[in-house]
C-alpha cells in the first residue's frame, strides 16, 4: 500500500526548504460541501497532491475542507486542474500570499476533522450554507463609511494585535469557539444594524455570518475572500486600503505586511514592534512578539528563564522537563507580556 504520511525528520525538511531555490506559490482555499467519506477522500488528495509537491495544512471533514499550502510554482496549473476536476472545487476561489517567499511550508499534512473549523456549535438546526451577503472591496469601503455599520473581526486577540480593519471591534478571544458567543453578546442590542465581518481569508466569517443570520440579527456582511482577497483587489482596482498594519497568517511566515503600519509593540521591552515568533526554547514555544534587540539579549526566547535553559546540556534540561513553569505552560497563545523585571534560571 502506497505510504499516505510524511516519515522525514521535521528538522531536515525544513532545512531542504530553506536550502531549495525551487519557486513556491502560497495559496489558501476552503469549501463547505458534504463529504461522504472524508478519510478516503483525504487519501485521494493526499495520493495526488504529493506527487505534484504541495506541501502544507488541509482538514477535511463531512462538513467541507479547508487547506493552506504551497505548491512548486512549476506545477501550479497542474494542481488548478486536478483541484478543479473535484467537482465541488471546480471554480473554487484560491487565496493567494500577498507577500510569498516560497518558504511557508515544508510538507503535505491532511487531517480529517470532525469539522474544518471548531466552533463548538451543536445546534442541528443551523445551516453553514445561509450565510451573510459577501462583500467585495468596493463594497466593503462604502458600507464601512455609513453610521450604521458596525465591523468585527471574528480573529483572534494574537492576529488582530497586529492588523485589523479601521474602527473593527476586536473581542480578546484565543478561538473562534470564544469568538461567536462573546461577538453575539457584544452585539446584543444591535441586531437591526450593518454588521461586517471579517478574518484572514473568509473560512471563519462565512460560518459566523450564517450563525449569526440564525440567531435573528437582520443585516450581515462578510469581507468575501477575507483580508487575503480585499487586498489583492484593492491593489488590483486602486482602491483605498483601509486595513491597517500586518496581516497574521498560520504558517512558517507569521504574517503578511498590508500597510507600513506597526501598530502593537514587543511583548518585552514595549517597542514598536509586529514580528510573531514561538519561543526557541521547545518547552515553553509560547508564541509572542519580539523586536531585533530582545532577541539578541534573549536568544529568540520570550524570557531569561528560557534563555537560560537552552544553555543547559541536553541531558540537563530533560531532567528539567515539566518541573519548570514557563510562559508556555502559564498562558495562552500571545498573553504573554514581560513589561516586568525578568529572573533567569536558578538551579541548585
Amino acid at each position: 500500500m502506497k505510504r499516505l504520511y510524511n516519515r522525514v525528520n521535521n528538522d531536515e525538511l525544513k532545512r531542504q526548504l530553506l536550502d531549495s531555490d525551487e519557486q513556491r506559490v502560497t495559496l489558501s482555499f476552503y469549501q463547505y460541501h458534504h463529504i461522504d467519506d472524508p478519510r478516503q477522500f483525504r487519501d485521494e488528495l493526499y495520493s495526488r497532491w504529493e506527487r505534484l509537491g504541495v506541501f502544507g495544512r488541509i482538514y477535511v471533514a463531512k462538513e467541507g475542507i479547508n487547506g493552506q499550502i504551497s505548491v512548486p510554482e512549476k506545477n501550479m496549473e497542474a494542481f488548478k486542474e486536478d483541484a478543479y476536476n473535484v467537482p465541488f472545487l471546480n471554480g473554487i476561489r484560491l487565496n493567494f500570499a500577498i507577500e510569498d517567499d516560497g518558504k511557508s511550508f515544508y510538507k503535505l499534512k491532511i487531517k480529517v476533522r470532525q469539522k474544518i473549523v471548531a466552533d463548538g456549535l451543536e445546534d442541528a438546526s443551523f445551516d453553514v450554507t445561509k450565510r451573510g451577503r459577501p462583500l467585495n472591496a468596493e463594497e466593503y469601503n462604502q458600507l464601512a463609511e455609513q453610521d450604521n455599520t458596525i465591523i468585527v473581526d471574528m480573529r483572534n486577540h494574537y492576529e488582530s494585535e497586529v492588523g485589523y480593519f479601521e474602527n473593527a471591534l476586536r473581542p480578546d478571544v484565543e478561538t473562534f469557539r470564544e469568538a461567536l458567543p462573546v461577538v453575539e453578546n457584544m452585539l446584543e442590542n444591535k441586531k437591526d444594524q450593518n454588521i461586517i465581518m471579517y478574518c484572514t481569508g473568509g473560512i471563519r466569517c462565512e460560518k459566523a455570518s450564517a450563525y449569526y443570520l440564525h440567531k435573528g440579527f437582520k443585516n450581515v456582511f462578510m469581507v468575501e475572500g477575507g483580508i487575503i482577497e480585499y487586498s489583492r483587489q484593492c491593489e488590483e482596482k486602486g482602491l483605498p486600503n483601509k486595513f491597517i498594519g500586518k496581516n497574521f497568517v498560520f504558517d512558517e511566515r507569521m504574517g503578511e505586511r498590508i500597510s507600513e503600519d506597526v501598530v502593537a509593540k514587543c511583548h518585552q521591552c514595549g517597542k514598536p514592534c509586529d514580528a510573531h515568533k514561538n519561543c526557541s526554547n521547545d518547552a515553553c514555544h509560547i508564541l509572542f512578539i519580539q523586536c531585533d534587540e530582545c532577541a539578541e539579549k534573549y536568544d529568540d526566547c520570550c524570557s531569561q528563564l528560557c534563555a537560560d535553559f537552552l544553555l543547559l546540556p541536553e541531558e540537563e534540561q530533560e531532567k528539567l522537563k515539566g518541573k519548570i513553569e514557563f510562559n508556555g505552560t502559564k498562558f495562552g497563545k500571545g498573553r504573554y507580556k514581560a513589561f516586568h523585571k525578568d529572573e533567569g534560571l536558578n538551579v541548585d
